[in-house]
């Protein structure tokens, strides 16, 4: 992340017993709520009651990513007869991390995307609730949007688009962090810090998976299995009950 800790998502790393086992638990998981396990579509209501901005980890293809799947899946349980719309954020969540430079512009895309999305929300569609968040780089993404000021080592000449305004802020009911980068890992990234701002923290859930090395304060390195597990850990029905509470 932002230089190197991201850079490996388990897609990466995973051997490919990994990957049959991952794949295995994701799709028994999906089976037990009922739900398909590819990316749900956007709500063809133009003003749903709820929308989910979502950003997926690195190297994910294009969508929320699996954990956002998983996420959204589970809040529809929750969330009663209200309608859901997706937004997946739109950024390359790319891994080109020994070009620092360009990785930043490809990470600041989404900052700007997210923070976009949930401007543009809170003027069209003001009596729609929103939840925004994040796994992995995409919860740093999320993370940055959600502070009170650009956070400090991010070189403002990329576009950083600020702090949203409290009114903005007040159409978010709820932000969902799964394996958000920890301050161990930023520093050793030679990044900037995750900071929630006060408009955002009574209202957020920063999930940590047990023995997560991205989040849990290791030192940097390539992301564990535990790093993967959030669809299938419990910890996406627990963000869900929790947003839906907030709704």
């Amino acid at each position: 992340m932002i230089a190197s800790g991201i850079e490996c998502t388990v897609y990466l790393m995973a051997t490919r017993t990994l990957a049959r086992f991952l794949c295995t638990a994701v799709l028994t998981f999906a089976a037990l709520l009922g739900v398909p396990v590819e990316s749900p579509p956007a709500s063809a209501q133009p003003c749903p009651d709820v929308e989910v901005a979502f950003a997926r980890g690195t190297d994910q293809p294009d969508g929320v990513g699996i954990t956002g799947v998983s996420f959204v899946e589970s809040l529809r349980l929750f969330a009663g007869a209200r309608s859901i719309g997706v937004y997946a954020v739109n950024y390359p969540a790319a891994s080109n991390f020994d070009d620092r430079q360009a990785f930043l512009h490809t990470f600041v895309d989404g900052m700007r995307d997210m923070h976009s999305r949930i401007q543009f929300m809170a003027t069209s569609c003001p009596n729609t609730r929103m939840v925004v968040g994040g796994y992995s780089q995409g919860a740093a993404v999320a993370g940055f949007v959600t502070a009170d000021g650009n956070p400090a080592g991010l070189p403002t000449e990329l576009g950083l688009p600020g702090p949203l305004s409290p009114d903005v802020a007040s159409h978010v009911a709820a932000v969902v962090f799964f394996g958000k980068p920890s301050d161990r890992f930023m520093h050793d990234a030679g990044s900037p810090p995750i900071v929630v701002g006060p408009l955002f923290g009574p209202k957020t859930i920063d999930l940590c998976a047990p023995g997560d090395n991205i989040c849990d304060g290791a030192p940097l390195g390539r992301p564990n299995v535990a790093h993967a597990l959030y669809p299938a850990n419990g910890m996406t029905i627990a963000a869900a009950q929790f947003a839906a509470a907030r709704l």
